[in-house]
């Protein structure tokens, strides 16, 4: 156990398949961490019980390798766009609807397509505000919360509050900070819409009950999180207008900080509030994906040991695994461009690698375009984030520092969160 007497603040991350906790101090480093999976409570990974006995498990796990007595603040993520209703103590009343569910209710998503403004991101089946609509009318709802709501309320016994981030696909407006006048044209109730607070801000204490079952003192603050992406992004240590993450994972995606917000339907851009920035970004069709069609893993890793990253292949793909693409080009019929063949498997690896390379440039000259600032600096996550060979394509092409990440945990971001809560109110 670490004897330091400094404080210690808390990050947790609720997933799709588990959750993860990390204790860090006030200079940002990683003094604890503790994991759960969901499987491990039910098999069911819309079971909300689950959610609470796996943040349990994990928070568990990290407190007991630092002194609790350090811990001054917690914050918890959760994943965009999962809502749940409750009653007025914080009781389930339905199975909750995840982020990628969908409501299929025609007149809900017709309310909200002729009320809402065009670069709100509540247009969509999976909407936070579909899903809000549907839960409205159950018998004794008291409040309809976002994942990380409910599980923040379970810490503190209060429920009714959201973060900014949360929000957002709910209909919070994060310009005017406030609920929209509009929102009331859907039909929403709008006394079930919550209380909204910027990610970071203190939101209250543990209850005493908590604080006994984790060995917590009881005035440790709860600060408001946010979604499981803004999460990652901090996570990364990224905190400067221009500042770039770009994700190589099943698909490409690239984020970035920006000092105005950039609102684009066209792509599905909108822009998450974060302290006095904003974080956007967009998701390409390209991506490992592609990679994966073709080749196998270790077959990549070796035909990537034989490319000379500093020569071009002359190839111009545009690497899908079908036709449409949603960004950086906004076109459903967008067809996929990996011809010619050559002959060489190294070859054509490395012309997929520089196709993705090129798509990755044009999303952070669109973000540019759309009023964001010049890419500054890139860090890297995914598993795309090992290749040398690939790293290098990518430097080349970007023609920024690529710089390292603090880390892949969202928790570590849902940590730096705590940490601002706690400054802000003085704990530290």
């Amino acid at each position: 156990m670490n004897t330091d007497a400094s404080p210690i603040v808390v990050g947790i991350d609720i997933g799709t398949s588990g959750a993860r906790s990390v204790a860090m101090s006030v200079d940002g480093t990683i003094l604890a961490s503790g994991t759960a999976k969901l499987e491990d409570f039910s098999s069911n990974h819309r079971d909300p019980s689950a959610w609470w006995q796996a943040v349990s498990a994990a928070l568990g796990e990290a407190l007991a390798q630092i002194d609790r007595d350090r811990v001054r603040a917690l914050s918890i993520d959760g994943t965009s766009g999962t809502l749940l209703p409750v009653d007025a103590v914080g009781r389930p009343l339905a199975t909750p609807l995840m982020y990628n569910d969908v409501v299929e209710d025609r007149a809900i998503l017709d309310r909200i397509a002729g009320n809402a403004p065009i670069e709100s991101a509540v247009h969509g089946s999976t909407s936070g505000l579909a899903k809000l609509l549907v839960f409205q009318s159950i018998s004794g709802v008291a409040h309809v919360l976002h994942q990380a709501d409910w599980l923040a309320g379970r810490l503190t016994g209060r429920y009714g509050i959201s973060d900014e981030n949360n929000a957002l696909k709910t209909g919070y407006d994060p310009i005017l900070r406030r609920w929209p006048d509009w929102i009331a044209k859907t039909g929403v109730r709008t006394d079930l819409l919550l209380t909204v607070t910027p990610a970071g801000t203190p939101n209250g204490e543990l209850s005493a009950d908590i604080a006994v079952k984790f060995g917590l003192t009881r005035n440790t603050l709860v600060v408001a999180g946010t979604t499981d992406g803004c999460a990652s992004f901090l996570a990364t240590g990224a905190d400067q207008p221009g500042d770039g993450v770009t994700a190589l994972g099943t698909t490409l995606t690239v984020k970035m900080l920006s000092d105005r917000p950039l609102f684009a339907p066209e792509y599905g851009l909108y822009s998450h509030r974060i302290g006095d920035m904003w974080l956007a970004g967009g998701a390409s069709n390209s991506g490992g994906a592609v990679l994966a069609h073709h080749f196998s893993a270790d077959r990549i890793v070796t035909l990537s040991g034989e490319i000379d990253a500093q020569t071009q292949t002359g190839l111009d793909y545009y690497p899908l695994l079908r036709a449409g693409e949603r960004f950086p080009i906004n076109d459903p019929v967008l067809p996929a461009r990996m011809v010619p063949r050559p002959d060489s498997d190294v070859v054509f690896l490395k012309a997929i690698f520089e196709g993705i390379a090129a798509i990755e440039s044009l999303g952070y000259e669109r973000l540019g375009s759309l009023g964001g600032p010049t890419l500054r600096s890139v860090r890297t996550v995914g598993g795309g984030a090992r290749n040398v060979a690939w790293s290098e394509i990518r430097r080349r092409r970007l023609d920024v520092p690529f710089l390292p990440i603090y880390s892949q945990e969202a928790a570590a971001g849902t940590a730096r969160l705590a940490l601002i809560g706690a400054k802000a109110a003085g704990v530290l």
